[in-house]
């Protein structure tokens, strides 16, 4: 009987052995599983929340971010102490005694979440910052990955205490906890949500934001606003409770919420097609540095001015505004039914629903939207839309100044750019290329050549014949005649007879123009497609005394510690003589005063020359033009090429140059911008003489008529032979001066 008691406490030692050993080792397993999910030593020393990159306007306004998380930093100084005070009697009364976690609250949260099987929160703000920084929490938790989380944050908790002053553990934690509508840390969410930085903030906001950190969607002013305030006034309580600002926070409780309204709040920003040129090129600069655009907090600094944007979004509304109107009056797509079919084929095969159908339902998902009226007027009233592309630079420099890359710079999501990513026919805003090529071959602009209708050979067999716009033509016209009522039969007669076709494409590659061009006569109508950005670059080598300058974006992108990682110089290059460039901008005056750019005058009076642009059938209008201190282009046509102006109001001079004319006079007249008054130097090697009106080469006395011309010295004409002697003296002679 004794062996069997003796074998029965036996087994029950070697069992009592085997369940200790069990949970020792399932504690050791679980402890080990409890470490492997903790941040290591080198995290918590140099904790690297995500945060938003910053790009700043040459004139220091924020223009954009990019984030995963819209994060941007703030340190504790700029943090008003009224919010510190709301942050802490309301999520953490005992922050400053306890040492990273508050045991009692610790305890009773993990009884109630083992007996009522939920998470009940009792976290310090040092716990919460330990899951905040270290995303201890997983987005679906069992109860077990709670009890987990949990322990991990007290240890994480501890640890942080450990490494970081109270006051670090507050700016860490006011920099990285989430607000609601994408914005991590109260810098980017007293932006968003009252349009202040932090320190601007009342009570009545802090205490506000303090109170959305329990619930951010639930208690989001903007969407719940009784909701916001009632949060409000419990942190205003606490407030109130633990003494802290008793009388201040009293008062805030009747105080009126006010909120950044929905109007206000920047979705896109005033450049959004700019701001999303730079995230482009960033992120082709992203492997070279090693840097993450959407969680380093990079500050990138770039050339656009704030001021001159807002005026280029003003100057392209206000015409658009007007154009838009009379355009879909004049537009009839009845009259244009193989257009229709096109447009709406293609925004067809560009759906969503298309492109997701398997390739076997794509034909019966064909039928059915183009059967659906409200999908076909939708596809109808966006190609009709009038698109826009305008940039404006600093020819002295490279900055681009201001751009707008489409009508919809107000509701842009990532469309196209039609500054950057767009190439069409410039039309007669070619035509400087080839006269500046006459120019320097030693043609003065009193050049006079033939405006007679002329056919030409193709090289593909075909007779090209081209005509003016008025259909006129007959006798002579000087160069600067031509250049200024953009005179088609005389560019296609300079580039027959003095500006050779492969010099014309030479010159314009080297003056910035990287698109290819065509090698054929009819470039000298614009017949070769360009890029908005390159030919308004190219335009301000004129205004540049012939030096080109590649345009840039980027000056400075700076860590979140402000070193610099890299800081750009614009390249430059110089590609005309001063005085071809002198004498360019001298013809290209007299666009402006008097030819077909003479509308920018109706707006704009300082010094001023450009060249307008309009193509085939009216669908492409241009105006590039400069100032001696701003160069600017304008495109304005349509993303369907089918697509097109009915009449004269789609020249560049109606349809583009207004745009110009707008920006630079409210850029003239800004007084914060205080731009200078400034004209176009003649350098030395040009001179100013009198021509006989008659034969344009130097008058002497006895030419009944004169004008004034300017010359580079080297290529003066020679003295009038038909004026040598003196007229009949019953002629009388008469002397009129004409000034350029």
């Amino acid at each position: 009987m004794s062996n069997g008691r003796s074998l029965v406490r036996g087994s029950r030692r070697k069992l009592a052995i085997w369940i200790s050993t069990g949970i020792v080792a399932l504690m050791a397993v679980y402890g080990v599983y409890l470490v492997s999910g903790l941040p290591s030593l080198e995290q918590l020393e140099n904790p690297k929340p995500e945060l938003a990159t910053k790009v700043f306007s040459i004139d220091g306004e924020v223009i954009g971010h990019f984030f995963i998380k819209n994060r941007t930093r703030a340190t504790l100084d700029q943090i008003p102490l009224h919010l510190v005070q709301a942050l802490i009697a309301t999520e953490d009364r005992n922050f400053y005694s306890h040492w990273g976690v508050d045991l009692p609250r610790f305890f009773r949260a993990m009884v109630t979440n083992l007996l009522l099987f939920r998470d009940r929160g009792a976290s310090t703000i040092t716990q919460q910052l330990a899951r905040n920084l270290y995303e201890l929490k997983g987005q679906r938790e069992s109860l077990f990955d709670k009890i987990t989380r949990k322990m991990r944050e007290f240890i994480t908790a501890v640890q942080i205490e450990r490494n970081y002053t109270k006051d670090e553990i507050l700016e860490m934690y006011l920099n990285v906890v989430y607000f609601g509508r994408s914005s991590y840390g109260i810098a980017s969410a007293s932006r968003i949500f009252f349009g202040k930085s932090p320190q601007e903030l009342s009570l009545s906001e802090s205490a506000t934001l303090i109170g959305m950190l329990k619930n951010p969607a639930y208690y989001d002013p903007l969407n719940h606003p009784e909701q916001a305030i009632s949060r409000r006034n419990i942190v205003l309580g606490q407030m109130i409770k633990y003494g802290y600002m008793i009388e201040e926070a009293q008062a805030a409780r009747g105080q009126d919420l006010q909120v950044r309204s929905r109007d206000e709040a920047p979705v896109t920003g005033i450049a959004p097609h700019f701001v999303e040129y730079v995230r482009q090129q960033l992120l082709q600069k992203a492997d070279r540095y090693g840097f993450d655009i959407y969680r380093d907090g990079l500050a990138v600094y770039t050339t656009l001015d704030s001021r001159m944007q807002r005026h280029a979004n003003a100057a392209v509304e206000q015409h658009l505004g007007e154009y838009q109107k009379m355009f879909d009056a004049a537009w009839d797509w009845r009259h244009h039914r193989d257009v229709a079919e096109n447009a709406v084929a293609l925004g067809i095969r560009t759906s969503e629903d298309y492109r997701r159908a398997r390739p076997a339902a794509r034909d019966s998902v064909f039928r059915a939207l183009k059967a659906n009226p409200v999908f076909v007027d939708t596809i109808k009233k966006s190609a009709q839309r009038i698109e826009v592309g305008f940039v404006a630079l600093d020819h002295r420099t490279g900055n681009i100044l201001a751009m707008v890359g489409g009508s919809n710079f107000r509701n842009f999501a990532y469309g196209l750019n039609h500054v950057t990513q767009i190439h069409r026919q410039p039309g007669s805003a070619f035509k400087p290329f080839v006269y500046t090529v006459a120019i320097d071959n030693g043609y003065p602009p009193c050049y006079e050549l033939l405006n007679q209708p002329v056919t030409i050979m193709m090289a593909d067999g075909k007779r090209w014949a081209p005509t003016n716009a008025d259909g006129a033509f007959g006798g002579k016209s000087t160069m600067r005649e031509g250049l200024k009522n953009s005179i088609n039969l005389l560019a296609v007669r300079a580039i027959m007879e003095i500006a050779p076709v492969k010099q014309v494409i030479e010159y314009a590659h080297r003056m910035g123009v990287k698109s290819e061009l065509p090698p054929y006569e009819s470039l000298a109508l614009g017949t070769g497609e360009v890029q908005p950005l390159e030919l308004t670059a190219a335009m301000g080598v004129f205004a540049n005394e012939g030096v080109y300058v590649e345009p840039i974006s980027i000056l400075r992108i700076e860590d979140k510690d402000g070193n610099v990682i890299e800081e750009n110089t614009p390249a430059r290059r110089e590609v005309l003589s001063k005085e071809t460039a002198y004498l360019m901008t001298s013809m290209m005056e007299d666009v402006v005063n008097g030819g077909t750019g003479a509308r920018v005058r109706n707006y704009f009076h300082l010094p001023a020359a450009g060249k307008t642009g309009t193509t085939q059938e009216f669908a492409d209008a241009w105006y590039t033009g400069f100032t001696p201190q701003i160069t600017a282009g304008v495109w304005v046509g349509f993303d369907n090429k089918s697509v097109h102006f009915t009449d004269w109001d789609g020249q560049g001079g109606r349809a583009a140059a207004p745009i110009w004319g707008m920006f630079m006079q409210r850029v003239y007249e800004d007084p914060s911008i205080a731009m200078p008054l400034e004209y176009f130097v003649m350098p030395e090697g040009v001179v100013r003489d009198t021509i006989c009106t008659e034969t344009k080469k130097l008058a002497t006395e006895f030419c009944p008529s004169t004008m004034e011309e300017v010359f580079n010295r080297k290529y003066l004409p020679p003295p009038c032979d038909v004026h040598a002697l003196p007229q009949s003296e019953t002629v009388p002679r008469r002397r009129t001066t004409v000034i350029f």
